[in-house]
Formats: C-alpha cells, structure tokens, sequence
C-alpha cells in the first residue's frame, strides 16, 4: 500500500536524510526543533533555535547539506516510504498527536516512528519488561510471571523482540490476552531479527499489538542500532523491570537510560542480589526493588491521564513555552 503522508512529514524525513559530506545530522535535534512554533519551517531555513553543543555542531551541518540541495534526500525518503508501503507499515511523526505520549517528553526523542500494527492510547499505561538475551531458565520464568501479572492490571508490556527475556515477555503477555508491542532493532520492512522471532513478531501484530522501528524502513541490524532501539524501549513506556542483566548487557544500559529519562526503574530481588550495578543502582536511589508485581503497579497512573499529559506537553511546545 502507499502511504499516505503530509507535505510536513515529508520535510521532516527529509531533514533526517540530509547529508553534509560524510556527516549526518542529529536527529532528536530535528525532532526538538520540528516540535516548536514554524520549527519545521525554521529548519528547513537552515535555522537551529536551540542553545546548546548539539546546535552548535548541527547548525553548519545542516547549512552546508541545505546548500548542496535536497534532491537526494527526498529521493532516499521516496524510496524508504515506498518500501514501508510495502511492508504495510504507517508513520507517526513528532509533529502529529498520536505520537507515542511518553516518548515525547523524553530528550533524545526520535523524530519519527514506523509502525506496522496499531498504536493505542492504553500504550501509554506501559512497561517495558527486558533482560539478556542469555537468560536462564529462571530467568524466562521470571519474566513470563511478570508480564502475565502486570496485564492481570491492564499494564502494556513493551520489549525489544530479542531472544530470552524480551520474547518470554512478549509470548507471556500474548498468552494471558494483554496488548504488547516490540521496539525493533531493524527497519520495519527488514527481516524480521532475530529470524527465530518471526513467529512472535506475527503473533503480536495479530493479537492486536504492534512493532516499532525509529530506523529508516530498509536499515539492518547493526552494532549501533540496538542500543539506539534501547532509547525508545525506555521512552515509549512509564518505566522499566529488569529481570536478569549482566553488567555488560543491553538491558543494564536500559535502566541507565530509563533513569535519565526520569523514568521508573524496577529491579527484581534476584537481580540486585547478584549484580553489583543493580545495588549500586539501588542504593543511589535511581531504581525501585521489586519483590512483587504490586511494588509497579502501585505507581502507576493510567492511561487516559498520561496521555493527556503527553498532549499538554505538545501544545506547550507548539505554543513555544
């Protein structure tokens, strides 16, 4: 199918595919700006109205790549929107209300977000259920009881669609008829990684949920793009649990994130018996010890509430304050 997109979205994806020589621009930049009075406008004028080091690299960048013409970038914009079409995936943009109300009051928001499924309101109501993808059998059993427990109180449960404690959650969620969603690693129109998921990936989108990319609709998986997807599992969501993580892994790198999001970070007892980062974490005061279910959901507002959060939040952009 074609999309269907806005002259604004366009110029909103082609400012993210704009090129000065080797150098791309920031893009949660393009996305902070694009959110303020004409900042769409003013972007596409070469102006960058923010204060700060990200402004200063980005503003001759930006320039430099506006003076070099936009004929390339809307053509690579044209080609990414016709492989989504193709994928029968839709875009949501930072200049429209259905974007995801948590994620637009973090920072490092994405600009825009692909999506093959549906957004839905109770997504704001969400919690993002992560761990290794070396989980042990514990471990999966963990999470499985945890997404089951946070859906008995109608709690989304958001994850990144990797093997171990992400697609435990996932399937758990599935299983006891809650609403998930899947932050993706890849491009919406790429395969599907890992190719084990696939399955999962197909049984979320038809049990109603959805799956999430903020990559160009082609890109593969690559180094970067994980912890990068780590960003917006945090931000889509009120907070996150982990349940089993080394020091070295992803979901590690999600708690600090979700932190500096201001974001809820839960720690299960066994967790934070055994990782040293976990206590630390606890002991500074930056995440909450779970030793049940109700020690989230207690804290949790609901979805209505948080979503007309989000849009205050919007038309107080919008209105430049």
């Amino acid at each position: 199918m074609d999309l269907d997109i806005t002259a604004e979205q366009h110029d909103l994806l082609t400012l993210c595919a704009l090129r000065a020589g080797d150098a791309t621009l920031d893009w949660s930049l393009i996305a902070r700006g694009a959110q303020s009075p004409d900042g769409l406008a003013a972007l596409m004028d070469g102006q960058v109205r923010e204060d700060s080091r990200a402004a200063t690299k980005n503003r001759p960048l930006l320039q430099q790549a506006l003076a070099a013409g936009l004929d390339d970038a809307r053509a690579r914009v044209d080609d990414e929107l016709a492989a989504a079409g193709k994928a029968g995936a839709r875009l949501v943009t930072v200049l429209d209300k259905d974007y995801p109300a948590n994620l637009r009051v973090i920072g490092n928001l994405p600009p825009f977000l692909f999506h093959r499924g549906e957004l839905d309101q109770r997504d704001a109501r969400s919690i993002a259920v992560v761990g290794t993808r070396q989980a042990s059998e514990d471990g999966l059993r963990r999470a499985a009881r945890m997404a089951r427990e946070l859906v008995d109180h109608d709690v989304v449960i958001a994850s990144g669609l990797a093997k171990g404690v992400d697609a435990a959650a996932h399937q758990a969620t599935l299983t006891a008829g809650g609403r998930t969603f899947a932050v993706m690693g890849t491009g919406i129109a790429a395969p599907i990684y890992p190719a084990e998921n696939r399955p999962l990936a197909k049984a979320i989108m038809d049990a109603g949920g959805a799956l999430l990319s903020q990559f160009w609709p082609t890109s593969p998986p690559a180094k970067y793009t994980f912890p990068r997807r780590n960003v917006v599992t945090s931000g889509t969501t009120l907070g996150s649990v982990v349940i089993e993580a080394s020091s070295t892994s992803g979901a590690k790198m999600q708690a600090r994130l979700a932190a500096e999001h201001g974001k809820l970070v839960f720690l299960i007892r066994s967790l934070a018996d055994t990782q040293p980062w976990a206590k630390k974490m606890l002991d500074e005061g930056r995440a909450i010890l779970v030793t049940a279910s109700s020690d989230i959901t207690d804290r949790l507002g609901q979805a209505a509430d948080i979503q007309a959060a989000g849009q205050q939040r919007q038309q107080l952009a919008l209105a430049g304050l």
